[in-house]
């Protein structure tokens, strides 16, 4: 064999088998990217699974930052409060406590004709023994007011009538008007807790209210509602149940206060009722006001 041709031999079988190890190594990177794609195929597969059928878990959280400081019990409780206005805010919410103390300011009102009949509406303490009220409540108006003249009005104070005399009234002729309105005063000591009084609330649109009123000669009956509209005659419409008995009672803001009185509503329509904002002189013989 000539002595040329052995290294020649040498050569090619050596780049053969670096050609099969390259084409081993190579297939063997292949097959390892198609298990990685299978691998993230599973795993997108199982994903979409645990979405169509989730499994319960639980609620506990654990901390990403060990360095945070808890809340102390000052900050908590302001936050919560700062929620809780929020929330009162935003929802129009009273809390049911502060309802509960303010019913107690309103009582069922009683007048007698000349004729024996008798009426029934609602009437909000203000203090020192006086109460607001409606003027058609006390007081005969329209036509054939001389005929249905009220001799009498009387509230109901710890299970009993106590009679209450007229101290001031609006220049209303007929009902559901600006000069609606009544001032009575009795003479027994009442222990009853005095409504807050705000003169300057707005009845913006949509505004949140709460009524009380002796629905129907039933006592004092809650009934929401939310403000509507201003009329020409400066009252206030609402859609907040507007049954018998409820004339005088009281129209309270978000904040509890005494903003104005239910006087009636739209003939035919319970829900449809018209409020009667308060203003200053409604309050001209009233001593002590809050």
């Amino acid at each position: 064999m000539p002595r040329g041709l052995i290294p020649t031999i040498l050569f090619a079988f050596t780049a053969i088998i670096f050609f099969g190890l390259g084409n081993f190594l190579a297939a063997r990177q292949a097959a390892a990217g198609e298990d990685d794609q299978i691998a993230a195929l599973r795993a997108e597969v199982g994903a979409l699974r645990r979405q169509q059928h989730p499994v319960p878990s639980g609620t506990t959280g654990r901390p990403t930052d060990s360095g945070a400081v808890p809340m102390d019990d000052h900050s908590r409780a302001a936050l919560v409060a700062d929620i809780k206005q929020q929330l009162k805010a935003e929802m129009g919410l009273m809390p049911v406590s502060v309802l509960r103390e303010r019913r107690q300011s309103f009582v069922e009102m009683y007048s007698y004709e000349v004729t024996g009949s008798s009426n029934y509406g609602t009437a909000g303490y203000l203090g020192d023994g006086y109460f607001i009220t409606v003027k058609h409540g006390v007081v005969a108006l329209g036509e054939g007011a001389d005929a249905h003249k009220i001799t009498s009005v009387k509230i109901m104070y710890d299970g009993r009538a106590v009679p209450a005399r007229i101290v001031d009234t609006g220049d209303a002729k007929v009902e559901v008007d600006p000069g609606d309105w009544a001032i009575l005063k009795v003479k027994e000591k009442i222990n009853l807790p005095a409504l807050d009084v705000n003169l300057r609330y707005g009845f913006d649109f949509a505004d949140p209210i709460f009524r009380l009123g002796n629905d129907y000669s039933k006592g004092i009956i809650l009934s929401s509602g939310y403000v509507g509209q201003k009329t020409s005659n400066d009252l206030v419409t609402c859609l907040t149940d507007g049954h018998p008995g409820v004339s005088g009672g009281g129209v309270l803001n978000a904040d509890g206060q005494l903003v104005g009185i239910p006087i009636g509503r739209m003939q035919g329509d319970y829900r449809f009722s018209f409020i009667l904002p308060l203003r200053a002189e409604m309050f001209r013989k009233v001593s002590g006001l809050r």
